[in-house]
């Protein structure tokens, strides 16, 4: 019974979503088409994700608490990229909504094609790439990320590059780490546990505490690319383990950290 009530619950919230992303979107894309700029658009969006945010707390019982944000405001007006854990969709709706600062997204440009949601994203300030074109790719994070990190954008990366599942640790790659150094901007861990109440590519969501634990700012100045993965990828997993450590006492889990 609990399971079908769970399963309602995010029929609810889907529907949720799709009712209320096709007016924000063609806001968006219309306030686009006539001239209004990027930076005027963001706040559009933002409402839309904490809508999301908010309707899973209403609709499924799924809350959040960050922590260290405190952290990230004490750098002022410093650049900055994020280098986030990846576990579900959820975080890609909540940190835009709950961070003081615009962000960018770094994307596969195939999420552009998405009706409505891939429609407004194209007309926001984010940095969409084809994967299949690596060092093309990576020229245009810098590119783009440079000058959004210039304007007071922060750009925010996952590193695992997909969402990985509970207890997993996916392949980190150097990519935001090569921005900040190609930059000088601060980078940022962030870790979050989304994945014991919005699993992987499930559809039911399970009521209970999203916790976001932001680290400790790490200079990119004078560091190589390689060595700041892997503090970022060591501060992200160990904290992992304080914020759940139930996925990472699974004896025999491929891929858990001891």
């Amino acid at each position: 019974m609990r399971r079908i009530f769970y399963f309602c619950r995010a029929v609810v919230h889907l529907l949720w979503m799709g009712l209320t992303v096709v007016p924000y979107s063609l806001t968006i894309v219309l306030l686009g088409a006539v001239g209004v700029s990027k930076a005027a658009l963001y706040p559009w969006a933002r409402s839309w994700l904490k809508s999301v945010v908010d309707s899973a707390r209403w609709f499924c019982g799924v809350r959040y608490e960050v922590h260290g944000l405190e952290r990230v405001l004490a750098l002022g007006d410093a650049p900055i990229v994020l280098l986030m854990k990846h576990q579900s969709a959820y975080e890609t709706f909540l940190m835009p909504a709950v961070m003081p600062k615009p962000l960018a997204y770094v994307f596969k440009k195939e999420l552009l094609s998405i009706p409505f949601f891939g429609w407004s994203i194209g007309r926001l300030d984010m940095i969409h790439i084809d994967r299949a074109d690596r060092a093309r790719a990576f020229a245009k994070v810098v590119q783009q990320g440079r000058d959004l990190l210039s304007r007071g954008v922060w750009v925010i990366m996952f590193p695992e590059g997909t969402r990985t599942p509970r207890g997993q640790v996916g392949s980190y790659k150097q990519g935001g780490a090569r921005l900040a150094v190609q930059t000088g901007a601060y980078v940022v861990p962030v870790a979050v546990s989304s994945g014991r109440c919005w699993p992987r590519r499930a559809f039911v969501k399970i009521p209970g505490l999203v916790e976001v634990s932001m680290g400790p700012p790490i200079s990119s100045v004078g560091r190589n690319a390689q060595d700041l993965m892997a503090e970022v990828q060591e501060w992200i997993e160990r904290e992992m383990q304080q914020l759940d450590p139930e996925a990472y006492a699974v004896e025999g889990a491929q891929g858990l950290v001891r």
